[in-house]
């Protein structure tokens, strides 16, 4: 049971050649399992299907960049691509070509992101396979170090900037669901909950806070006050 599960998370999670061998093996241990075991195995399947029912599912594009980055990292070979940054720079772009030294992939919450060496930045950086929006396997190579491992490999924690919001008790465990990450101190008081938040730059939080609604009110930094301001003025402009 527990290798037909393996083959439904192989089929859906990697590329089409992974996909090809889990569905063949899949068959084979259906056909040598007894009956009243292999119905088992299905109801147990179809009930795992549904835990993880609202995690984002690897889309086709992604299975297929999933293919070129895997033999691109077992050949050593670099990679260029055009990647969707989740912050834009000051004038608005969002759009970045990077040459990268691709080292590892990992499943990250339901989303693939690729570590590797971005030789614009001189470090190693995380791509969200989802934010890849072009992607070149080039005839580069490079020389993987000695040291790396991703088994081993944390990365460095950066979050340098605080942001403390109030926000309505009644909402305290859905802001906990889907920032749990930023968390880092939460404090219950009679009328609210205080709730402060380590980040790498205050508008990670951005979007966050703007889908809690009038349930939250950012204390501070003054300039996330500020942004969340700007905002909610566009929004009150369109109706």
């Amino acid at each position: 049971m527990a290798l037909l599960i393996g083959t439904d998370f192989i089929e859906q999670r990697l590329d089409g050649n992974y996909g090809t061998v889990a569905q063949a093996a899949r068959r084979k241990i259906e056909a040598i399992l007894p009956e009243p075991i292999r119905d088992e195995a299905a109801r147990v399947r179809e009930t795992m299907r549904l835990l993880h029912v609202s995690e984002p599912l690897t889309g086709l594009r992604e299975k297929d960049y999933l293919g070129q980055l895997r033999r691109a990292i077992l050949e050593r070979r670099k990679i260029k691509i055009s990647y969707q940054k989740k912050i834009p720079e000051a004038d608005g772009n969002r759009k970045s070509m990077r040459e990268v030294d691709p080292y590892g992939l990992a499943l990250v919450q339901g989303n693939w992101i690729l570590l590797g060496r971005c030789d614009l930045r001189q470090d190693i950086r995380h791509f969200r396979l989802s934010r890849i929006t072009e992607l070149v396997v080039l005839d580069k190579y490079f020389i993987m170090p000695k040291d790396f491992n991703l088994s081993d490999y944390r990365p460095p924690d950066d979050r340098n900037e605080r942001v403390l919001i109030r926000a309505n008790p009644e909402i305290a465990d859905k802001i906990a669901e889907t920032a749990n990450f930023y968390m880092e101190t939460v404090e219950k008081r009679l009328d609210a909950v205080w709730i402060h938040f380590r980040v790498r730059t205050p508008e990670e939080l951005l979007h966050l806070i703007l889908s809690w609604g009038g349930d939250v009110e950012v204390v501070e930094p003054e300039s996330l006050r500020c942004r969340i301001r700007e905002e909610a003025e566009k929004i009150l402009k369109r109706y």
